[in-house]
């Protein structure tokens, strides 16, 4: 098994985080509902804060964070406005959002489950867990819109 250094730890981070804030402002103006635009604020917000972290933590350790591919990007933006397009009820619009959760949900497992004890910085894995924890909050909140 391959062992995660830190450095790809936080990449992982940094690429979350962006997905879930693009994901996120795609979202928003697709809905009507006060409620989910207020969850969907606090979250952007959630996010920004981890990803900032995360941003700091890498200037400190003179890491390059690359910016997710811009075409991975567009598809997002159309697999969510065409989505949305058909279905922009409240429960769509959770769903939509538990399915992006998760993925972050999973991919940081696996970058956790195959990041070395020994070799870890604490502060990056503690923004990891961080991340993972917010996440599994977000999943439970949209689970109950569903």
């Amino acid at each position: 098994m391959d062992i995660k250094k830190s450095e790809e730890v936080l990449a992982e981070i940094h690429r979350n985080c962006t997905y879930a804030l693009q994901s996120i402002s795609d979202i928003l103006p697709e809905t009507d509902d006060e409620e989910i635009k207020a969850e969907l604020l606090r979250q952007h917000e959630e996010y920004e804060r981890i990803g900032g972290k995360a941003a700091l933590l890498a200037r400190e350790r003179a890491i390059e964070l690359k910016n997710p591919n811009p075409i991975k990007k567009a598809m997002m933006w159309t697999g969510i406005k065409m989505n949305a397009m058909k279905d922009d009820s409240r429960a769509h619009i959770a769903e939509m959002m538990v399915q992006g959760t998760v993925m972050g949900i999973t991919a940081l497992r696996s970058t956790l489950g195959e990041m070395s004890d020994e070799y870890a910085d604490t502060e990056v894995k503690e923004l990891a867990e961080d991340l993972l924890h917010t996440e599994e909050e977000f999943e439970e909140i949209w689970k109950k819109i569903i």
